[in-house]
């Protein structure tokens, strides 16, 4: 391995730039160190661009004393490089994915599968609490227990997705929402994660699934993506719609997959009783929570951060999937063109882009 990389690497808030910075190396027996060869960026990280987790610059001074910026991103498949002395399943030349939760697999909340919460050093750390995957390399802590053997079979577009937006909304927007068959179903958010959604829903068969956003590209690739009803507030009067497609009942399960104020209250407005909202949007500003006029309705409503416990599912379940999950991926980009990525994902809406992939070749 050469002695410096590329990374994308946030310095402050509104400054990201790509940046010639160490490769890593193995720093506990755990570790392993992966040549990225293909990922992807999160709205979560343009969120960090945004200010939105200062945090991440107040650990790191409180820890080290200094602030020399973190290379952002926790999506990824690459190959295995090195590993610590203690990985026992991988071995360098392996071709992995990474994912988007690392997880030590032995503390009473890893036990409980609740890695997001893991409290050994794990949950959420990649771009977050230590360098992530918008780089060359990578260490990943706890290999043995966060990264999967890719198959050579599977397609890149659809592998990278398995870190982070295919499991998200699996697990905290279908899971956690209680789809089932037969039932209907409402995505208020049509980004990537929202999307998610939808593709892993359809593995439910439920009857209808409506899909609202206000950027009707958007809803045109939702319904080439199998949503059966797509909705603009901007021109639909969506209380009214989604009553007509449900003959007047509300839908089962309402999923907010945006973060606003809004969408939480579209969801709470078409929601029938003894349904279900699952709060999978990031939010950043309080919410009105009418508890006195939604207590008599026995609703459940949950929220999470993405466990990571359904990746190996979703791993082999895609394999089998005549799903257009490849449609996720608008954008392609090589690795000299990491800034051009950023440029594209980070003003989505005037390149009508979804997710953009970045080969490291």
């Amino acid at each position: 391995m050469a002695e410096t990389m590329q990374a994308l690497t946030y310095f402050g808030e509104g400054d990201v730039r790509v940046d010639t910075r160490p490769v890593p190396t193995i720093l506990e027996p755990t570790d392993a160190i992966i040549r990225i060869d293909t990922t992807t960026i999160c709205g979560t990280d343009l969120g960090i661009f945004h200010g939105k987790n200062p945090e991440i610059e107040e650990r790191e001074r409180e820890r080290t004393g200094e602030w020399n910026g973190r290379i952002l991103g926790h999506e990824g498949i690459g190959t295995v490089e090195a590993v610590g002395e203690a990985v026992q399943n991988f071995q360098p030349g392996d071709k992995v994915l990474v994912s988007c939760v690392s997880r030590c697999g032995a503390c009473e909340n890893c036990q409980k599968q609740l890695y997001s919460h893991c409290q050994n050093g794990g949950s959420w750390i990649l771009g977050y609490m230590i360098d992530g995957t918008l780089a060359e390399y990578v260490r990943t802590p706890f290999a043995d227990t966060s990264l999967y053997h890719l198959p050579d079979t599977l397609d890149k577009e659809v592998a990278v997705f398995l870190s982070d937006a295919l499991p998200t909304g699996h697990e905290i927007g279908v899971q956690y929402g209680s789809v089932t068959p037969g039932s209907d179903v409402m995505i208020v958010g049509a980004g990537p994660v929202g999307m998610g959604v939808l593709l892993t829903s359809q593995f439910y068969s439920p009857a209808t699934i409506t899909v609202v956003d206000m950027d009707d590209n958007r809803l045109a690739k939702a319904r080439e993506m199998g949503a059966t009803h797509t909705l603009n507030p901007a021109s639909d009067d969506v209380n009214a719609r989604v009553g007509d497609i449900t003959e007047g009942r509300g839908v089962d399960t309402a999923i907010e997959a945006v973060g606003l104020p809004a969408t939480w209250k579209t969801c709470a407005d078409n929601v029938k009783e003894g349904g279900n909202i699952a709060v999978v949007g990031v939010h950043g500003k309080p919410v009105e929570f009418p508890l006195q006029e939604m207590w008599i309705k026995n609703l459940t409503v949950t929220t999470g951060l993405v466990n990571a416990n359904t990746t190996g599912m979703l791993l082999k379940a895609v394999q089998n999937s005549d799903l257009p999950i490849k449609s996720l991926a608008t954008h392609h980009f090589t690795w000299d063109q990491l800034g051009e990525a950023w440029e594209t994902f980070s003003h989505a809406d005037e390149h009508q882009a979804m997710k953009v992939i970045i080969d490291n070749v």
